[in-house]
């Protein structure tokens, strides 16, 4: 059987951009904690602070570089893969790219070297400084992306002129209706995704040896930041599912396996969506979700039967809502919990019970995979479009052979569980050495 070409670039670039919004998840978050340590630490003079700062921004340098990494794959596949996209949208997506760019190459060039490596070469309140003009650099960068990618969601401040958008109104382009809710549920996710990784490193640490003033400082932080993260994501995300009802009927009668426009509004907890009998299999539903259904002009609930041959492919929309869902369930139980056990003893992880460790273990990518779920609900819930409801991916496509797409695809998920498996090792290997000292040339201490 002959995968279709679309099949194929769809998923070469999901992959892609996968493998992106994980580490850029993971950069975006550690920016900001290390700022915190940093902070704590010239604020209280208390060494634990430095040290968690010393091993942590270890583990955001190699995020970053990852993430770098991951980038110019998703902006070659956007010339590659979707060679009419631009022709299309270039009036919008050039600039918001280019802006991208460039605040990640002011961030690299004027301040991520004294941030990494200038500790000892300018004075402390230079290098917080650094410190916090990186974590603002890393906002940016993914603010240009957010909104490039909430834009094609929900365009807005651009006609669609003889198959062209242009632009008349910048600000209605960048703060488009979904850019809000989409920028909280990046930040929250990429909070999530740095703070399970946090404490599943220190757990497994915690099991090996006594923790340290360091240990102990950034575990405490990471438990607060994710019960404070998962708290507030569930708001953001009803937010947004209230948002994509108005705005993407469809993507929103995927979410809740809800197939015929004018039924009694049904949410399938879990399931199996049958495009071919338009039904859930096996599925468990409640009398609920109204709030995220679209609705004809007459009031019907608007079904995924009104859209059909330009349905989102509805199996893998539903799952991967619920995989973001039960993540973020898990996880604000997880948060909660710690600050239960551990509240009594200043969250120290050493007063945790094993059974729990080995369980924040487990969760250490939690966090992570939560917020490439989310990006899938996004990103796949689009389709068939580029642009929603005006420009489909069928449109932009560009002309390549199934053979080259399938090595393509083949190449880069190799590529990415190599570089998975090498971060995964790196911060293994972190985790049981920790940081070596690195002393002056000259007599200096560490």
């Amino acid at each position: 059987m002959e995968i279709p070409s679309l099949l194929l670039a769809r998923a070469q670039f999901l992959v892609s951009f996968s493998f992106l919004a994980l580490f850029m998840a993971v950069a975006l978050a550690l920016a900001w904690l290390l700022l915190f340590f940093k902070i704590r630490a010239r604020v209280t003079g208390q060494a634990g602070w430095t040290a968690a700062y010393r091993f942590w921004v270890r583990i955001f340098a190699l995020s970053f570089v990852l993430a770098l990494g991951a980038a110019l794959p998703v902006l070659v596949q956007m010339g590659s893969l979707w060679g009419g996209v631009m022709d299309r949208i270039g009036n919008v997506a050039g600039p918001l790219v280019g802006y991208g760019v460039l605040s990640v190459f002011v961030l690299k060039s004027c301040f991520l070297g004294v941030m990494l490596f200038g500790q000892r070469r300018v004075s402390d309140a230079a290098h917080t400084l650094a410190v916090f003009m990186v974590a603002i650099g890393q906002l940016v960068a993914v603010g240009w992306l957010v909104a490039l990618h909430s834009w094609m969601q929900t365009p807005d401040g651009a006609a669609l002129i003889e198959g062209r958008y242009q632009v008349y109104d910048w600000p209605a382009v960048v703060f488009n209706p979904s850019f809000g809710w989409s920028m909280a549920l990046t930040v929250l996710g990429a909070l999530l995704a740095a703070a399970f990784l946090i404490m599943g490193v220190i757990a497994l640490q915690t099991l090996r040896r006594p923790p340290g003033d360091g240990e102990r400082n950034a575990f405490k932080a990471a438990a607060v930041v994710a019960a404070f993260a998962a708290l507030l994501q569930a708001p953001a995300a009803l937010g947004l599912a209230e948002l994509v009802a108005v705005h993407q009927p469809a993507k929103a009668a995927a979410v809740a396996g809800y197939w015929h426009t004018g039924a009694q509004p049904e949410l399938a907890l879990v399931g199996w969506p049958d495009a071919e009998t338009q039904t859930n299999l096996y599925s468990w539903t409640v009398h609920s979700g109204s709030r995220l259904l679209g609705r004809t002009a007459q009031g019907e609930f608007v079904g995924l039967d009104r859209f059909a041959g330009m349905q989102p492919p509805v199996a893998l929309v539903f799952w991967s809502a619920r995989v973001a869902v039960l993540l973020g369930l898990a996880m604000l139980g997880a948060a909660c919990l710690t600050l239960l056990l551990g509240w009594r003893r200043h969250l120290d992880p050493s007063a945790l019970p094993a059974w729990w460790l080995r369980t924040l273990i487990g969760m250490t990518f939690a966090g992570g995979i939560a917020a490439v779920a989310g990006w899938w609900v996004s990103l796949v819930g689009l389709l068939p479009y580029t642009v929603n409801r005006t420009v489909t991916q069928s449109e932009v496509l560009s002309s390549a052979s199934h053979t080259s797409l399938g090595y393509g695809l083949l190449a880069y998920v190799l590529l990415y569980l190599a570089l998975g498996l090498a971060f995964v090792g790196m911060l293994l290997h972190a985790a049981r050495y920790g940081v070596v000292p690195v002393r002056k040339a000259i007599g200096g201490a560490a």
